[in-house]
């Protein structure tokens, strides 16, 4: 149940971002032909008074479809309300509007998760609880022997304070002391050690240990007292949310060799989002939000095959006062779509052969 709680998250936000383009089309009475879930083969379909409804077999996204060069309309090439007659603002809502949706999508889901759950918080305790010790050889954790579940109570003699500011405290401490000895005072359980744990440098020559670190403290959520409440409430959520995925771009492009393993196709997400399910339907809420975030930023890069792709050729067609060549655009597009999908199968081979399933069936 909680992998189709993902997968149904997901296809949600995809009919979410499809559904902006073809309101902003059908509300400026501009002709659409398909509405698609999905690439490849029809699996369903339906034909509407004039735009068919369809399920495709592989559920990298999916687009809506417009009349202007299909060779089989019956539309007349100088209809008004063919998308290329439009003025290019015209265009432009239709070709930003899934994004909009995306965006506009992500923060009522987190006034729902407001109104109905809470957003969850912590009633902070002093230190830094180290969950989980990454499981490699001769890790400088290891060897200092700290153990998941230590909570990280000072760093140099540096008291670690009951705050959220704890934990960036400690991270920052690792991460500039690469190859130089750092006192940690430890508890563990009832018992309170003092270990000594050296950094290794990573390629970009920071420190790391081999541990997560996490805030210590009990999770709470909290409840706004009204709806005015839930909107500011959702609204700060909105804010910190979109903050660390721009944050996460932001270190993708800048480390690239480090991070891009990181990189999730949709196996991968719906991995994570039935684990969310699984301990935590509430937070569901969040991961959909998330994911309706990075999908809206996502799409509106400026890169061939995607919205912003688009809204570039539309940015050229108002500096040069006519559009590039249909040949040029289209060998750009068809060049983008295909590594787009050759990205989308790669990353759904590499996620699926690192499902836990398949490691356990190879071992």
């Amino acid at each position: 149940m909680s992998v189709l709680a993902a997968i149904a998250v997901l296809a949600l936000l995809i009919v979410v971002h499809e559904l902006g383009h073809f309101t902003a089309a059908r509300l400026q009475n501009i002709h659409v032909n398909r509405f698609s879930i999905g690439f490849g083969p029809v699996l369903v379909k339906y034909q509407g008074p004039e735009t068919e409804y369809a399920i495709r077999a592989f559920p990298l996204g999916g687009y809506v479809a417009f009349p202007d060069d299909d060779p089989d309309s019956d539309i007349p090439p100088d209809d008004p309300n063919l998308l290329r007659n439009r003025p290019i603002l015209d265009r432009a809502i239709v070709i930003s509007a899934g994004v909009i949706a995306n965006l506009i999508f992500a923060y009522f889901l987190l006034v729902g998760q407001a109104v109905t759950v809470g957003f969850p918080d912590y009633t902070f305790e002093p230190g830094v609880l180290v969950p989980q010790v990454i499981a490699e050889q001769a890790s400088p954790a290891q060897e200092a022997g700290i153990k998941s579940g230590d909570v990280v109570l000072a760093v140099d003699s540096q008291e670690l304070a009951a705050s959220r500011d704890a934990v960036k405290i400690l991270m920052e401490e690792i991460q500039q002391s690469p190859n130089q000895p750092l006192q940690l005072k430890v508890k563990r359980g009832e018992e309170t050690l003092n270990l000594t744990v050296t950094p290794k440098p990573d390629e970009s020559g920071q420190g790391k240990i081999g541990v997560m670190l996490a805030p210590n403290g009990q999770l709470v959520r909290n409840r706004p007292d009204n709806i005015i409440a839930a909107f500011a409430d959702s609204a700060q959520e909105y804010q910190r949310i979109t903050l660390l995925t721009f944050q996460g771009f932001g270190q993708l492009i800048s480390n690239f060799s480090e991070t891009a393993s990181q990189v999730a196709g949709p196996v991968k997400i719906v991995e994570i989002g039935a684990t969310v399910a699984r301990s935590n339907l509430a937070g569901l809420f969040q991961f959909a939000a998330l994911i309706s975030i990075n999908l809206a930023i996502i799409n509106i890069l400026p890169l061939p095959a995607l919205d912003g792709g688009q809204l570039a050729f539309l940015l050229i067609e108002g500096v040069r006062g006519k559009p590039l060549p249909t040949k040029i655009q289209d060998g750009i597009m068809q060049t983008g779509l295909m590594l787009l999908l050759g990205l989308g199968i790669f990353l759904i081979v590499r996620d699926t052969a690192n499902l836990q399933v398949f490691q356990e069936l190879f071992q």
